[in-house]
């Protein structure tokens, strides 16, 4: 499992970030492409690094809504 931020950009796509995978980011056209584009990407990535016999980075953010 991975954290996901989600929102939207200057484009009009969504745009998805995992965090705890260095440049992971993917977008679509609505919040559910960009969320199924953002899986494909964060398999892929951790792949490649298994392929290359690379570390994966363990998940470790956390997120909150903060009011201000």
């Amino acid at each position: 499992m991975r954290q996901v931020v989600l929102y939207p950009g200057e484009d009009g796509y969504w745009v998805a970030e995992c965090p705890s995978l260095p440049g992971c980011v993917s977008q679509g056209k609505t919040k559910e492409e960009a969320i199924a584009n953002i899986k494909e990407a964060i398999a892929a990535y951790i792949a490649a690094l298994e392929e290359d016999h690379l570390a994966v980075p363990p998940e470790r953010f956390e997120t909150i809504v903060v009011a201000v």
